[in-house]
This record gives C-alpha cells, structure tokens and sequence, in this order.
C-alpha cells in the first residue's frame, strides 16, 4: 500500500519541470504508471496527488452514488474530469501542467506534503500557514485517529 509521508521542498524549473520527492518515488515504485495523479484541490490552494492504484479506489467509491445523480456527477467533473497523469521522466520529474501553476500560484518552489494514501503540493508560504491552521484545529477540537474497520475493532 503506497503512504506517503513528510514534507519535502523542491525547485520548480522555468519549464514547470519538478522532482517527486524521492520518499514518495519509492512509494510509488511498484505501481503499474510510473508517475502521479494531479487535480486542484476542492478545500485549498494546492494541488492533490495521487497513485494510479488509488485513483482506481477513488473510481470504486463514486459507485456508491446513483450514476446518474448530481453529487456523482459534481465529484467525478471536480476529481476526474479535471485530473491529469503525469509521468515521472528518468531523474523523477514531472512537468506541471500550466493551468495547475497558475491555479496553485506556483513560483520558483513547491512543498510536497506526504498525508498518507494522497498528497499535496503548496507554495511554501500557503503550507507554512496551512499547518499552523491545521495544528491548531487538532488542538482545540482535541482530534484524535478513530478506530475504524481496518484495526479489527482493537480497543
């Protein structure tokens, strides 16, 4: 299973040419495409990436809506009809595509945020403030990780 972790800053080259961070290249070693899945974020300013394998996933889940209702239709426009394949070149690049630039407000810099079976790419400036929200919110909330079905109900 690919789980991606950390956060890792990377130079973003003239031609919109970056490296996936090399943690996350090894994650994704195994995967049938050699490369990442992209869209705009719905929630922030960034983008989110994907494993093929759990853009599949992500495929199965949307059948649980009625094919043809409207929230089946808004996500899989917002996820799907938006996302793009990316593949990694033999230095572990990818080639932002111009309209996620601009969307993400890319300059020179792009931080890589591992959160598991996904991850996002940040200004570094808009996920410095991004996490001191987030931190803040699991402290006050006083979040914690549910148990759920994957643990096999262990208290």
């Amino acid at each position: 299973m690919t789980l991606f972790l950390s956060t890792h800053h990377n130079k973003i080259d003239k031609k919109g040419r970056v490296s996936i961070p090399a943690s996350f290249r090894g994650e994704l070693s195994e995967e049938s495409f050699q490369g990442v899945v992209l869209f705009r974020s719905n929630i922030h300013q960034c983008l989110e990436g994907f494993a093929w394998s759990y853009m599949q996933e992500i495929g199965k889940r949307l059948d649980d809506f009625d094919l043809f209702s409207a929230e089946q239709d808004d996500l899989a426009t917002s996820i799907f009809g938006t996302a793009v394949q990316l593949s990694m070149d033999g230095d572990g690049r990818i080639v932002l595509p111009k309209d996620l630039i601009e969307f993400a407000q890319f300059d020179e810099k792009a931080t890589f945020v591992g959160m598991g079976k996904k991850f996002q790419i940040w200004t570094p400036e808009s996920f410095e403030s991004r996490r001191d929200v987030a931190r803040q919110a699991v402290q006050s909330k006083g979040l914690t990780i549910p148990k759920g079905a994957h643990d096999g109900g262990r208290k």
